[in-house]
């Protein structure tokens, strides 16, 4: 099981590749704002987090913001039902994932070639924690917390997290598909980072 690829262990550099990506895209995305800058009605800060349980909650997001965050929740909804067939649905055909330790998958077929777990053996859900979209209304970012679940060879219960960062493109017959997925585990606890491996 590979997909978002939110199951498997994941090498450290790969969480400073995801933070880069998504700091450059915000970058990008923020120097195409009129003049005046970004407003809070328009855009969530990279460093808020929602303070209500559900960001769709908070009446100073924009349209497009809510249309994101939409987005995603109904991409985890049918992935928590359907498993990897669903997961793969949701792709452009030009799309890209980013997966730690891994090469790059590119184009839909390669990532439903490998999106293939049931979802009675592997449970995958997250959460948007936050979105942006850019100025044309055709390309946006959201960013979250995810969960795999699963079993290990003895039956017992494995469960993996991270942070998840999906790019979604506006097609031309109007549909929004995923152009861009890239996954990290959790950072280490705080102190955890630079202690010496325990005999």
């Amino acid at each position: 099981m590979v997909i978002r690829n939110r199951s498997l262990p994941r090498p450290a550099h790969w969480s400073r590749l995801a933070t880069v990506l998504l700091l450059g895209l915000s970058l990008h995305l923020a120097a195409q704002v009129s003049p005046a800058g970004p407003t809070t009605s328009s855009t969530l800060s990279l460093s808020q987090t929602p303070a209500a349980p559900s960001p769709l909650a908070q009446p100073t997001l924009s349209p497009g913001v809510i249309q994101l965050m939409e987005l995603e929740g109904r991409f985890a909804k049918d992935v928590a039902a359907q498993g990897g067939k669903a997961f793969a649905n949701w792709f452009a055909d030009d799309a890209v994932t980013l997966n730690n330790g891994k090469p790059a998958v590119l184009g839909r077929a390669s990532i439903a070639a490998q999106a293939q777990w049931d979802p009675k053996d592997y449970q995958l859900t997250w959460t948007p924690q936050g979105a942006q979209m850019g100025p044309s209304n055709d390309m946006g970012f959201t960013w979250g917390r995810y969960e795999g679940t699963s079993k290990d060879k003895n039956g017992q219960p494995v469960t993996i997290s991270g942070r998840y960062f999906t790019v979604w493109k506006k097609l031309p017959d109007g549909t929004w598909k995923v152009a861009l997925d890239a996954s990290a585990n959790e950072p280490p606890a705080a102190g955890e980072c630079c202690a010496l491996p325990k005999p």
